[in-house]
C-alpha cells in the first residue's frame, strides 16, 4: 500500500468519525430539547436553571430508585446525600442555588417514585413529563392523606394531629413550627376558597415561599422546613374547603 493510499484511508476514517460525533451530539441536543417539563410547577428563575435542575434531579432520583427497587427496599428521600445537597450540575451562572434545589428535589422525588412504580391516589403512574400528585404539583411525602373531596374525608383527615404527618428531620420544635404555620395559612386560604372552589396550592405565594415563621434559630434546614410547611398547608387548605 503506497503512502497516497494510506493518507486517503486515514482521511476517510477521520471524516467518518467527525460525522458520527456530530450526529450523536445533534441527537443528544434533540432528546434534551424534547423533554417536556411543563408538568412541573414554575417557581421562577431562568429557563436554563429550571431545565438543568429538573433534568439533574430526575436522573439522580431515577438512579436511586432503580437501586432501591433492585434491593427490594424503599428509602426516605433525605437518606440520599444527592437529595439533601440538591446541587448536581449547579452553577452560579444559572441563578439562585436555593431555587435550583427546589426544582432539583421535585424532579428527584418524581424520578425515584417512577422507578419504584409508586402511583398517585388515582392510580396514575408518574413519569418524567407529568407531575400528577394530589392535584397540586407537590409530592404528598409518602403519606396517604385524603384529597379535599374524598367522601371519607372527615374520618381520614389528619387535621392538627402532627403525629400523622411525615418526619423528614429536624427537632420537634422545628417540625411543629413549620407544620403549624403551614396548616394555619392553608386553612385560612381554604376557608376563603370554600365558596369559589378548589385552587392549585401553587397559586398561593405563601405556599411557594413556605417560609412563614421560619428562623435559623429553630436549628434546621430551610428546605426541610418548606417540606413540612407545605404538607401542613395542603391539609389545612383541604380542611378549610371542607368547613373546618
Amino acid at each position: 500500500m503506497n503512502l497516497r493510499l494510506i493518507g486517503k484511508t486515514i482521511s476517510g476514517v477521520a471524516v467518518t468519525a467527525v460525522l458520527l460525533l456530530g450526529i450523536a451530539a445533534a441527537s443528544n441536543t434533540t432528546a434534551y430539547s424534547q423533554r417536556n417539563w411543563d408538568g412541573y410547577p414554575n417557581l421562577g428563575g431562568s429557563f436554563d436553571l429550571r431545565q438543568t435542575a429538573l433534568n439533574a434531579g430526575y436522573n439522580e432520583g431515577s438512579k436511586e430508585g432503580r437501586n432501591d427497587r433492585a434491593r427490594g427496599r424503599r428509602s426516605n428521600f433525605n437518606d440520599f446525600a444527592a437529595y439533601r445537597n440538591a446541587s448536581k450540575d449547579y452553577s452560579s451562572r444559572l441563578g439562585p442555588r436555593d431555587l435550583y434545589s427546589r426544582y432539583y428535589r421535585l424532579a428527584f422525588e418524581n424520578g425515584y417514585n417512577t422507578e419504584m412504580g409508586i402511583t398517585n391516589n388515582n392510580g396514575i403512574r408518574r413519569d418524567r413529563d407529568q407531575y400528577p400528585i394530589n392535584n397540586n404539583n407537590y409530592p404528598v411525602n409518602n403519606n396517604n392523606y385524603p384529597v379535599w373531596n374524598d367522601p371519607n374525608y372527615r374520618q381520614n383527615r389528619p387535621g392538627r394531629n402532627w403525629d400523622r404527618y411525615g418526619t423528614y428531620g429536624g427537632n420537634s420544635n422545628f417540625r411543629q413550627t413549620a407544620l403549624n404555620a403551614g396548616y394555619n395559612e392553608g386553612i385560612k386560604q381554604g376557608r376563603r376558597d370554600r365558596g369559589r372552589g378548589y385552587r392549585n396550592p401553587n397559586d398561593f405565594s405563601q405556599y411557594r415561599d413556605a417560609t412563614k415563621d421560619y428562623s435559623s434559630r429553630l436549628g434546621g434546614d430551610i428546605e426541610i422546613y418548606r417540606r413540612y410547611y407545605r404538607e401542613g398547608f395542603q391539609n389545612g387548605y383541604a380542611d378549610g374547603l371542607n368547613g373546618y
